[in-house]
C-alpha cells in the first residue's frame, strides 16, 4: 500500500511539474516577445487606434462588460460577476500565442502567457492589442472584421470616439458572439444584449454570477402581475 501511495505521489508531483513547465513556457514566450508587442501597441496608439482613443465613459462600459477587474488583476480573475472565466489578457493571449486555440491543455500555456503579458506590458498596451485583435463579425459585404476600431468604421462609418452612446453599446455587444450578433442583421438577440448592457452601464442591475457573461441578471423580466 505504501508503495502505491508513493507511486501516486510521484506521479502527482511529476504532473504538477509538467503543468508548471508548460505554463512557464507561455510566460517566457510572452516576455520574449514583449518588445514587439510594445512596438505594435505604440504604432496603433499613434494611429489613433489604441485604448487611449476611447473616452473615459466608453472605457468604463467596455471594461464593465468584458473584464470588470481588468485594472486590478494580474492576468487572471475569477471574482467579478459577469466577467466569465477569461480575462481580456487571457483573451488576447489566445490570439498572440496560438494560431488555433482549443480549450484543454493549451489553457495552461495561455494562462502563463497572460501572466507574462501582465508583467511586461502596461494595461493600456494590453487593451490596445486586444482592441486590435478582437473578432467583431462581418461587414455589409460579408467580410470578416477583426478589430474594435475597424468595426466602428465598417458598421457606422466613423471612429469610435465619434459614436453615440447607443452605437458604442451596440459595438460592445458584438464580441461575445461575432458570428451571430450583427448590426446589419438586427434581431431579438442583439436587441436583448444591447438592452442588458445599457442597464448594466446605468447601474440598474448586476450579473448573477462570474459565469453570467450574457448578463441574465440584467434581463427585463416579463410583467406577470396581471396574468390570471
Amino acid at each position: 500500500m505504501r508503495r502505491i501511495i508513493l507511486t501516486a505521489d510521484i506521479l502527482i508531483a511529476l504532473l504538477v511539474m509538467a503543468v508548471l513547465a508548460y505554463a512557464g513556457k507561455g510566460y517566457a514566450d510572452a516576455r520574449g516577445h514583449a518588445a514587439d508587442f510594445k512596438a505594435r501597441a505604440a504604432q496603433l496608439s499613434d494611429a489613433g487606434a489604441g485604448a487611449g482613443a476611447l473616452s473615459p465613459e466608453q472605457l468604463r462600459i467596455l471594461l464593465l462588460v468584458e473584464d470588470p477587474g481588468f485594472v486590478r488583476h494580474k492576468g487572471l480573475d475569477l471574482s467579478n460577476k459577469g466577467a466569465g472565466l477569461t480575462t481580456i489578457t487571457q483573451s488576447l493571449s489566445k490570439r498572440l500565442a496560438f494560431q488555433e486555440f482549443r480549450p484543454g491543455l493549451k489553457k495552461i500555456r495561455q494562462t502563463g502567457f497572460a501572466i507574462g503579458l501582465e508583467s511586461s506590458l502596461t494595461k493600456e498596451e494590453i487593451l490596445t492589442l486586444w482592441l486590435d485583435t478582437v473578432e467583431m463579425g462581418r461587414d455589409g459585404n460579408g467580410q470578416w472584421i477583426t478589430g474594435f476600431h475597424r468595426a466602428s468604421e465598417a458598421f457606422y462609418g466613423k471612429p469610435v470616439e465619434a459614436l453615440s452612446d447607443a452605437e458604442f453599446i451596440e459595438l460592445v455587444s458584438l464580441p461575445i458572439a461575432p458570428g451571430h450578433l450583427n448590426p446589419f442583421r438586427r434581431g431579438k438577440d442583439l436587441d436583448d444584449r444591447i438592452q442588458r448592457i445599457a442597464r448594466r452601464a446605468a447601474g440598474e442591475c448586476k450579473p448573477e454570477s462570474v459565469r453570467d457573461v450574457w448578463l441574465e441578471g440584467c434581463a427585463i423580466q416579463p410583467d406577470v402581475s396581471h396574468v390570471g
